[in-house]
């Protein structure tokens, strides 16, 4: 009963049945049979059921916080004994800052908390969300999505990371308008949530540019090395200082930046392991 119990707990989370079967990766088919079959092996009605829609009752919110303590039990299931000083972090973070912010945020963590298991999860920061959403991970270390949060998460801002044109050092001019009309662009990939920030940007100006490649932001430095194209990327610690053979181009007034932050969950938020990690981070963030 416990894939039962997850179904049950994203629903009275996300309001729906439709809402809860996109975010445990179910048909809305799937989602109605399971908490038929919850209801049965319980001999409880949690629902109030009309034509289409469903609402937990009375019963299903009394049931809610059972079912939500059953499941943090049973994650802990793999946790050490009982008794030990050791604990398990989950933390989800962004290719570029698991080697600066990260790393000076668990520098200081663990002088407090030396006996910690700390697993670092890469990912993409849409996928991140998903992750934190779902319990997979108690925080999350990334560029803030263009989507609203789930209401149980809560966000908070690091840093903002402004943008600029790059080119190969020989590639001739200082306008950055004029070299995104003129030289081939590579692409910020669309998957992720700095390359939707750049796609938005581009519509807004009154030109469009010369498509040549669409890749990962990590593949964008050797591709301009290589005098394949011009590209917009951040401003990051990871990116400082640029390699032989680039160069940058400011963007002028343009409003193009991501912003840097961590997500948590509100129901981990008395957690003081994970509490402390936070404020280590927000530390690190001017070293």
């Amino acid at each position: 009963m416990i894939t039962e119990l997850r179904t049950f707990v994203a629903i009275a989370r996300h309001g729906t049945f439709a809402s809860a079967a996109g975010r445990v990766g179910l048909t809305q088919a799937a989602v109605s049979a399971q908490m038929k079959r919850l209801e049965e092996h319980l001999g409880l009605i949690l629902f109030d059921r009309t034509g289409r829609s469903a609402k937990l009752n009375g019963m299903g919110e009394r049931t809610l916080p059972r079912a939500e303590a059953i499941l943090g039990l049973f994650d802990k299931l793999s946790d050490p004994e009982a008794g030990s000083t050791t604990t398990m972090l989950r933390i989800g973070a962004i290719a570029s800052v698991q080697s600066s912010i990260l790393a000076r945020g668990l520098v200081s963590f663990r002088q407090r908390y030396p006996e910690c298991s700390v697993h670092v999860f890469p990912g993409l920061s849409l996928h991140l969300v998903d992750q934190v959403d779902s319990g997979e991970l108690d925080l999350a270390i990334m560029i803030r999505p263009p989507i609203d949060l789930p209401p149980d998460m809560t966000w908070h801002s690091l840093m903002r990371e402004p943008y600029v044109l790059i080119a190969h050092a020989e590639t001739k001019g200082d306008d950055w308008q004029e070299l995104l009309q003129t030289q081939p662009f590579l692409r910020y990939h669309r998957l992720s949530a700095g390359g939707r920030l750049v796609n938005r940007f581009l519509r807004t100006l009154p030109f469009s540019v010369k498509e040549a490649v669409e890749i990962p932001l990590q593949a964008m430095m050797p591709m301009v090395q290589n005098g394949l194209g011009v590209a917009l990327i951040p401003v990051s610690e990871r990116h400082m200082p640029l390699p032989a053979g680039i160069r940058t181009v400011p963007l002028g007034d343009a409003d193009l930046y991501r912003e840097i932050g961590f997500v948590r969950s509100v129901m981990s938020a008395p957690d003081p392991v994970a509490g402390h990690l936070a404020d280590c981070l927000i530390n690190a963030v001017d070293p």
